[in-house]
């Protein structure tokens, strides 16, 4: 299973390569395509561990001022 996400970034708020230290220090790979990142679980995940990953996320990315999309596949 894998998650997938999206970053949509402004232009008063951190640097493209912040966001992404930030992200890969956590578990995320740099991908190319019609997403940025991307989770590997290794594993099926439940419900609530995908729900936990964007907590983590949002907690991540908080007052970096960038809007993120998850789809987990």
């Amino acid at each position: 299973m894998e998650t997938y996400l999206r970053v949509t970034f402004h232009s008063e708020g951190a640097k493209p390569s912040e966001v992404a230290d930030r992200l890969v220090g956590f578990g995320f790979e740099p991908t190319q395509g019609n997403y940025d990142f991307v989770y590997d679980w290794n594993s099926t995940g439940s419900t609530d561990q995908i729900l936990d990953l964007g907590d983590e996320v949002s907690r991540l990315l908080r007052g970096y001022r960038v809007l993120f999309e998850i789809e987990t596949v």
